[in-house]
């Protein structure tokens, strides 16, 4: 896989500038609040132990 490194992000982008962190923010802060059926889904998902969880 030429021109990315080992996390698969291209050459020279890193996730500890702050104007990433900006872009993260705004995107997250314009996202519409999840239904109570998505975060008991994603509750649910994430409780289970490791192995039972669907990786594909």
């Amino acid at each position: 896989m030429t021109g990315t490194d080992t996390t698969g992000r291209p050459p020279g982008v890193t996730h500890g500038d702050a104007a990433y962190w900006a872009r993260i923010r705004r995107i997250v802060a314009s996202a519409p609040p999840l239904s109570d059926y998505q975060r008991a889904t994603i509750r649910a998902a994430l409780s289970q132990p490791v192995e039972r969880r669907n990786t594909g």
